[in-house]
């Protein structure tokens, strides 16, 4: 995606430290008492399993971590796959080359919910994240990010330019294209989409 695209370009180096937030308990009606985590495996609670097999990937490193969750990414959001369901998120493993076997048995072990619930907790508590993406910058500076796909040949150029926006002036509180017409006509440039 934007980022990934960007650092693969040469032309910038982004350390970034990718981290769980569950969007299914943030947006939850069912109350305060009410953990997305906390629910059955049964339930299939809207991102907890794929949150879970991005944690089960990065116990196999972090180069396998960032090949899984980049794909991960591109399933759900140009291919359209249903990352909520299992066998996806196993396609998705073996089609980067990740131990399957180790990564089926991790995908299983709820142990995995503990890193997801440090993360979110500390980003809605801490950080007042909402939604994502979120960055958060060393200067204790965060912002939320919607974005289209981007050509990959201006990921570079657009990532300076939103880091140096969203790092620096503070007093920035919010750009958005009203709907419609946004994003009418915004995918037709664009690779496909």
């Amino acid at each position: 995606m934007l980022l990934d695209a960007a650092n693969k370009s040469g032309s910038i180096d982004l350390q970034i430290n990718w981290r769980s937030f569950s969007l299914a308990q943030n947006s939850s009606t069912e109350g305060p008492e009410w953990k997305a985590w906390e629910q059955p495996d049964e339930a299939e609670v809207r991102g907890i399993l794929a949150l879970r097999s991005g944690e089960a990937a990065r116990r196999q490193g972090p180069d396998a971590f960032h090949k899984y969750h980049m794909a991960l990414l591109e399933a759900r959001h140009a291919d359209r796959r249903d990352i909520g369901k299992r066998d996806v998120l196993v396609e998705i493993a073996t089609e980067v080359g990740l131990d399957v076997e180790r990564f089926a048995e991790d995908l299983d072990d709820r142990s995995l919910i503990e890193s997801i619930v440090r993360d979110h907790v500390e980003a809605a508590e801490t950080h007042g994240v909402f939604g994502t993406p979120t960055f958060l910058f060393k200067n204790g500076r965060s912002a939320f990010l919607k974005i289209l796909r981007t050509p990959p040949e201006e990921a570079p150029k657009l990532t300076k330019l939103l880091f140096e926006l969203m790092d620096n002036w503070s007093y920035v509180g919010e750009i958005k294209r009203p709907q419609p017409p946004w994003p009418r006509g915004a995918y037709d440039s664009q690779s496909g989409l």
